[in-house]
């Protein structure tokens, strides 16, 4: 017996090829019409408000590698290339060049987010921005950030590139924590590497110099002087302790200043140790963890 024909799966085999066959030709009339669309204009979109680079100078990369755009066919013109071009541009993390229907080409630039600025001990400065990269200085924008200087031995040639040296990554961690709260982002204004490779804290409000040590546990030593500043300062005042030493996990000291005397009792998490001012070179040595 002739087996009956399944109809119902030969319209959808035929409506799947005249679909295909609609698509091919619609793509065929696209392609035709690109080959024959002229550029009528340029539009830059460059997000944010801290523009390292100005649309002139997207406009001179535009023109300097693609020459002038606007009354030539876009078959003509090298999108890529031009892509490309602006992507090599330091100041710009991603960048996106197309043609729509209009005949009008559009650029999509994302800068790079620069967190911290070092100072190196070469004098040389540059930014790191937010995924950890070294980028330039910009004649155009000074951003507003933390600034690292002091024993900082982090070469830069200049370019874009990775950080090398543990203090600098010790740097970009702790500068990226802070740049995450808002406390601290507020409080906490300029970063010191000292002869001990300590990562020292220059803050906005107070006069105390906090040594955080390197970039571990940062939560936790954060959180040792948020409570510091919470418990035992109102106590005693902002002007008893000279430093404050939070580079071990589980304790805090406080370095008084020479003319202070009054002392304090508090129960933070962190235990508060307090000794006097010339004590502190021995500090690293002599105190016992508890």
């Amino acid at each position: 017996m002739l087996k009956r024909i399944n109809w119902k799966a030969v319209f959808i085999f035929f409506a799947w090829v005249v679909c295909l066959s609609g698509l091919v030709v619609f793509m065929s009339f696209i392609e035709s019409e690109k080959t024959s669309l002229v550029c009528k204009d340029v539009k830059v979109i460059i997000p944010g408000n801290q523009n390292f680079i100005e649309r002139s100078e997207v406009d001179q990369i535009l023109l300097s590698n693609g020459g002038k755009l606007v009354g030539r066919k876009l078959k003509n013109i090298n999108i890529q290339k031009l892509e490309a071009s602006l992507k090599a541009n330091p100041f710009i993390r991603f960048a996106k060049v197309y043609a729509d229907m209009d005949g009008i080409i559009k650029v999509k630039i994302s800068q790079r987010v620069p967190i911290l600025r070092i100072i190196n001990t070469a004098n040389l400065d540059f930014y790191v921005d937010r995924e950890g990269n070294k980028i330039p200085m910009s004649d155009n924008f000074t951003a507003n950030v933390l600034i690292a200087n002091g024993l900082i031995y982090e070469d830069y040639t200049g370019k874009v590139d990775t950080l090398k040296s543990r203090v600098a990554k010790d740097l970009f961690k702790t500068a990226a924590f802070i740049s995450e709260d808002t406390l601290w982002n507020n409080q906490i204004e300029q970063l010191y590497v000292n002869q001990k490779s300590d990562i020292e804290m220059v803050p906005r409000v107070g006069n105390q110099n906090i040594i955080l040590g390197d970039a571990d546990s940062l939560e936790v030593k954060f959180n040792n002087l948020y409570t510091f500043y919470k418990k035992a300062l109102p106590q005693v005042g902002w002007k008893t302790y000279k430093t404050i030493i939070i580079k071990y996990s589980n304790q805090v000291i406080g370095v008084k200043n020479p003319d202070t005397i009054k002392t304090t009792s508090v129960e933070p998490k962190a235990k508060i140790i307090q000794v006097p001012t010339d004590s502190l070179s021995n500090i690293t040595q002599d105190t016992t963890i508890n």
